[in-house]
């Protein structure tokens, strides 16, 4: 149920213009052309330039990383990018930035839970921006993403910080900090159906808070080590970004 929602409500969020949905323009492919590169995890803080392996020829799959952002930058930096997301038009983005810029990337449409489609040890690097709050297992990524990494590869991720889900959306709308829900938290479990079947029409995704155990604990547990931390914030008038930074980003390495 919850992959079926989230399919067709990131399908409608193309339309109603998401920032994760909105492709890079001509002239950020052209600076990736010239190495160049700013890739974002995480709303507003660029990946380190340090944090990349060497990126021309390597494979890398940006793993529920549809929009037409990550996938076209790796591809126009010299990488041979599969470009893995569960919406068919968040995939078709990727492909319209190829068309217009000239670009070389394959598109594959499932779940970021299960990447059977590929062999183990086939990548040199994931690229997996802020997307498992959409899933309510985060443990299954983490494994494949192992499975599917060649040795000493990396797998650079963002999450949300699972603070985030623990106010009343309805007072935060308001301006108001009120402590509701629990960590663990999974609005599949906890809304009422008429409130899913109200999201579905609308188009907004399902979201879960994991742990900081499943997110980061989780990478250690399949054999990763974190190489590399930051926090980011959403930044503007978010609320709690006057508090605290809402995300982070990590980079972990498979070692061979």
């Amino acid at each position: 149920m919850v992959l079926k929602h989230n399919r067709k409500a990131w399908d409608q969020q193309v339309d109603n213009g998401n920032t994760w949905t909105i492709p890079v323009d001509e002239k950020q492919v052209s600076e990736a052309r010239k190495g160049n590169l700013q890739i974002f995890l995480t709303p507003s803080i660029p990946v380190p330039p340090d944090w990349f392996p060497p990126l021309r020829q390597a494979k890398i799959l940006c793993l529920a990383s549809g929009g037409g952002q990550q996938g076209p930058l790796l591809a126009a930096a010299g990488a041979d990018v599969t470009v893995f997301d569960c919406s068919s038009r968040q995939l078709q983005r990727d492909r319209e930035v190829a068309e217009r810029d000239n670009l070389k990337l394959e598109t594959i449409q499932g779940d970021m839970r299960d990447l059977n489609a590929f062999e183990s040890e086939t990548f040199d690097l994931i690229i997996h921006p802020v997307s498992n709050t959409f899933i309510p297992d985060v443990r299954l990524v983490w494994r494949e993403a192992y499975r599917v990494l060649k040795g000493d590869a990396c797998l650079l991720s963002g999450f949300d910080n699972p603070i985030c889900h623990l106010f009343d959306e309805k007072e935060y709308e308001k301006g108001n900090l009120v402590v509701k829900n629990k960590i663990p938290h999974s609005d599949a479990k906890t809304l009422p159906e008429d409130e899913i079947s109200r999201r579905c029409e609308q188009g907004i995704p399902l979201e879960f808070g994991h742990t900081l155990d499943d997110q980061i604990g989780g990478q250690i547990a399949f054999g990763f080590v974190i190489t590399g931390f930051y926090e980011d914030k959403y930044g503007g008038t978010d609320l709690l970004s006057n508090y605290i930074a809402s995300f982070i980003a990590t980079k972990a390495l498979k070692k061979g």
